[in-house]
């Protein structure tokens, strides 16, 4: 399982690390330290918040307002597989993406939940790459 640093989950939510070590420090993000005594979030915890938070309206209040174009990093929080098709969610910051896509497409880029991938957007299509 992939796990993030203070800095990548802050980036991977929309907000700034000060923020995302303040949830972490309230017990609002569970943590666990490696070798070097860094913090860590898994990625499927990490997942589960952003979910958590897109759906309280969470984020930085005072964060400005940008046009992010047609790339948006963010973190895998779903994996629906079929047959044939796939449908892949991709939450990133207060954006939730979701890409229907093959099977064989998802299985290529070993796609799973909790791990960083950018949703690219062009018309009314979304490509998933992996990070």
């Amino acid at each position: 399982m992939q796990s993030y640093t203070i800095g990548q989950a802050a980036r991977l939510l929309g907000v700034s690390p000060d923020t995302a070590r303040r949830w972490a420090d309230a017990g609002r993000m569970a943590t666990h330290r490696d070798e070097a005594g860094r913090r860590l979030i898994d990625g499927k915890d990490l997942a589960a918040f952003s979910v958590e938070l897109a759906k309280a309206g969470g984020g930085e209040e005072d964060a400005s307002s940008t046009s992010v174009r047609n790339a948006f990093p963010g973190i895998v929080t779903a994996i629906k597989l079929g047959d044939v098709a796939a449908q892949v969610e991709i939450q990133a910051g207060p954006h939730r993406l979701v890409s229907l896509l093959t099977r064989e497409a998802v299985e290529e880029l070993g796609l799973e939940v909790g791990m960083e991938a950018t949703a690219r957007v062009k018309s009314t299509n979304v490509h998933i790459d992996r990070a």
